[in-house]
């Protein structure tokens, strides 16, 4: 499971030190794609690949899906840690994200999110007071 939050610098060359924590899960490889809200989304390749086969068996008859579809393909990137732990992440990536030498790692249970650090910041202090206040409809299915 991928949990916490860290506080990586990203370096001239555009590469990013995983937490070290996370090193061993992550040696194999790595996809790394847009994600929400202007963030990166790292996946392990079998969680990667597990998502892309639910969405290629979505119908292509709905363009929102193949639009989806289309975007998480062009957008995904194969990646190896190097013996430091660091990744490279695309100019591409570093500008959807915001990215500058401050970053934020969080982990998201089955996979990590990287953000900018002001954003991550900004995105605590919007949702902080619907995460003490969510209720039944947010909850039912989790508590």
């Amino acid at each position: 499971m991928f949990l916490g939050t860290y506080t990586p610098k990203l370096d001239d060359k555009g590469r990013l030190t995983l937490p070290a924590k996370y090193r061993d899960e992550l040696a194999g490889g790595l996809m790394i794609t847009k994600g929400q809200d202007h963030s990166l989304t790292v996946y392990p390749r079998d969680e990667f690949a597990a998502l892309a086969e639910r969405a290629a068996a979505a119908s292509r008859s709905n363009p929102n899906m193949r639009a989806y579809l289309r975007n998480l393909a062009a957008s995904t990137d194969e990646q190896r840690p190097d013996s430091q732990g660091r990744i490279t992440l695309s100019t591409s990536h570093r500008a959807y994200a915001g990215l500058t030498k401050d970053c934020v790692v969080i982990g998201s249970v089955n996979y990590l999110e990287i953000w900018n650090a002001e954003s991550w910041a900004a995105y605590l202090t919007e949702h902080e007071e619907g995460f003490s206040e969510a209720r039944d409809e947010v909850l039912r299915d989790i508590l």
